[in-house]
């Protein structure tokens, strides 16, 4: 019972840092959250392998702390630290709506999982509730913030809750689920990462309304 209730609780810290990810003002800060939060999701899947004696779980506990905790976090704090350090973050709604929304997200996540019975994470509809919520977090991120790494940070906070779900849900996938999921992202923020930076050096601006009126 122990590790239940500490998956649930830590599951709910990913909630708590992906608003601060979403909300922080400055973009290297919230990559510095970022790798906190992936450091959380290590610590659930560490916990899940022992509670379910899943094997395969330390695999995706080491895979996730290369790439989540430790390389996507360097990639984006060094191609920050190449653009103008006075850009901060802009948001398309305010830090209370944004709030309102992610707490509509958890309501439906909940509402949603709540309805269906899967045994095999019957004792932990909270956190795979937290899981689905964790993904629309992610999307939130990318509506509401204008600053294309903030973006690119959405897209990683939706990768870290389908890949909490997958935890949760298929626990003893083979290894190379994992290894597949973790490069796929990886690439996924390499490719992103260079093209924000190209977008900065020749537009000046990592504003995404004002290369909407560029495009205009």
């Amino acid at each position: 019972m122990l590790n239940v209730n500490l998956i649930n609780t830590l599951s709910g810290l990913l909630l708590l840092t992906s608003l601060l990810v979403i909300e922080t003002k400055k973009p290297r800060q919230s990559a510095i959250l970022y790798s906190f939060q992936s450091l959380i999701l290590v610590a659930i899947f560490l916990a899940l392998a022992i509670r379910m004696e899943a094997d395969q779980l330390y695999l995706w506990a080491a895979s996730a702390f290369l790439t989540k905790v430790v390389l996507v976090p360097v990639i984006l704090y060094r191609a920050l630290g190449k653009v103008d350090q006075t850009v901060t973050s802009l948001n398309t709604v305010s830090a209370p709506v944004s709030v309102l929304l992610a707490a509509l997200a958890v309501v439906v996540s909940f509402t949603v999982v709540s309805q269906i019975e899967l045994k095999s994470a019957a004792d932990f509809i909270p956190a795979l509730a937290i899981s689905v919520a964790h993904f629309f977090f992610g999307q939130l991120c990318i509506v509401t913030q204008r600053n294309l790494f903030k973006q690119i940070l959405g897209f990683c906070l939706m990768e870290n809750g389908s890949h909490l779900t997958l935890a949760l849900l298929a626990y003893r996938a083979p290894e190379l689920v994992e290894i597949g999921i973790a490069t796929d992202a990886v690439f996924a923020v390499i490719i992103l990462v260079a093209l924000a930076g190209q977008i900065y050096k020749r537009l000046h601006t990592l504003d995404s309304a004002e290369l909407q009126t560029l495009k205009g």
